[in-house]
């Protein structure tokens, strides 16, 4: 799992220079064509990970309720988020991978509770799958991200 974690770890570094390398409108912008924006992709990914991972697995999330139902799957934007929102947001990038890390090595993800995936139909069945699944979801949201930097600079 050492190279799972090492690459969840660096798609949030990307996503964190992105994030500090974009204004707070441009984060927030959604092109002509995206049902979302950059941040709801990053925020996305970060609660993803958390139901994958810790909900799946019967535990608790280190995420609010309220951010979770405000970026998990079939959400979207409901307007623009403040610079708190973002930096908040931002926090939880490397905290939440962090926070997982520490507790798969200490054994805490016992049970699992099995869920297909919309995206590719596969069915999770342990936390070591719902960790592999997770760099590929976040992988696929940073080609979104990459989308609506285009659109956005263009």
């Amino acid at each position: 799992m050492d190279f799972t974690f090492q690459v969840l770890n660096n798609t949030r570094g990307i996503f964190n220079k992105i994030i500090e390398a974009n204004s707070l409108a441009d984060l927030n912008k959604i092109p002509k064509g995206f049902n979302n924006n950059i941040i709801w992709n990053i925020a996305h990914v970060i609660v993803s990970e958390q139901l994958l991972v810790y909900k799946l697995s019967g535990l608790e999330s280190m995420l609010s309720d309220t951010i979770i139902n405000k970026y998990r799957k079939d959400t979207k934007p409901n307007g623009d988020i403040s610079e708190n929102e973002v930096k908040e947001i931002q926090s939880f990038l490397f905290s939440t991978i962090k926070n997982t890390q520490e507790d798969y090595y200490n054994g805490v993800f016992k049970k699992y509770n099995s869920y297909t995936v919309s995206t590719t139909g596969n069915t999770l069945t342990n936390v070591d799958e719902a960790l592999q699944f997770a760099t590929i979801h976040e992988g696929l949201h940073y080609g979104y991200v990459l989308a609506l930097l285009k659109a956005i600079k263009n």
